[in-house]
């Protein structure tokens, strides 16, 4: 007999390319890993540490529609890597850090600019415009055996056909060992852990009916249309 005082939630998961699924446990994504996307926020675009906020495992999202959220008038499409990890740990060493990785997939970090841009001038976190239901778009994971370790290749996006995004993996400022690594030496990463690995230039903003369509070489495209 449960013991919880109410239903437990249901755990979240996400599609696999090999019909099974990916259950996710948390969600890090990780600020301007692009130079390029860093310099149209009006940031100096040099490597420095590196910095994290969370979605919420359940505001990853494969349906393939996004409903426009409330409070916003100024919603901004960012397409990114996912990695998805099969284990964890503490203190994890780059030179082993790829052998936590099961898979990637294409993503959409969705944010409610006009939000986050207040809660920044406030000083506050960024939670409101970032970690909203199904802010997190998401393909199938498709599993290392299958693809490698992607680290270079196109990543782009198109609303509606024309082209809003376009960039390379290999310009990320922190790469995915580097990230975990990172991560590793502050939080105990486990199982179901997912990074969204940042977002090239070319941020912009979408209204309902419009039709997102991300891609990342050798990951396949991801469409999704605002409703």
């Amino acid at each position: 007999m449960s013991k919880h005082v109410i239903p437990a939630p249901q755990a979240h998961s996400i599609p696999t390319s090999t019909g099974g699924t990916f259950p996710v446990r948390r969600v890090y994504c990780i600020g301007r890993n692009f130079a390029a996307h860093a310099v149209e926020m009006g940031h100096d675009p040099d490597r420095e540490p590196p910095f994290f906020f969370q979605k919420n495992p359940n505001n990853l999202d494969a349906s393939g529609e996004f409903p426009y959220p409330p409070h916003t008038s100024d919603l901004h499409h960012e397409v990114e890597l996912l990695a998805c990890l099969k284990s964890g740990g503490t203190n994890i060493a780059l030179d082993q850090a790829l052998d936590h990785v099961w898979g990637y997939g294409v993503s959409l970090d969705m944010t409610r600019r006009d939000l986050q841009g207040q809660m920044k001038k406030m000083g506050r976190p960024w939670e409101i415009g970032k970690a909203f239901e199904r802010s997190g778009p998401v393909g199938p994971v498709k599993p290392v055996s299958e693809i490698g370790h992607p680290d270079q290749g196109r990543i782009a996006l198109h609303v509606n056909g024309e082209l809003r995004q376009e960039g390379d993996l290999n310009q990320m400022i922190w790469k995915v060992p580097e990230m975990i690594t990172y991560l590793s030496e502050y939080f105990e990463l486990a199982a179901g852990d997912v990074i969204m690995a940042g977002t090239p230039a070319g941020v912009g903003a979408v209204v309902k009916g419009d039709v997102m369509e991300a891609e990342i070489a050798g990951l396949g495209a991801l469409r999704v249309q605002v409703i």
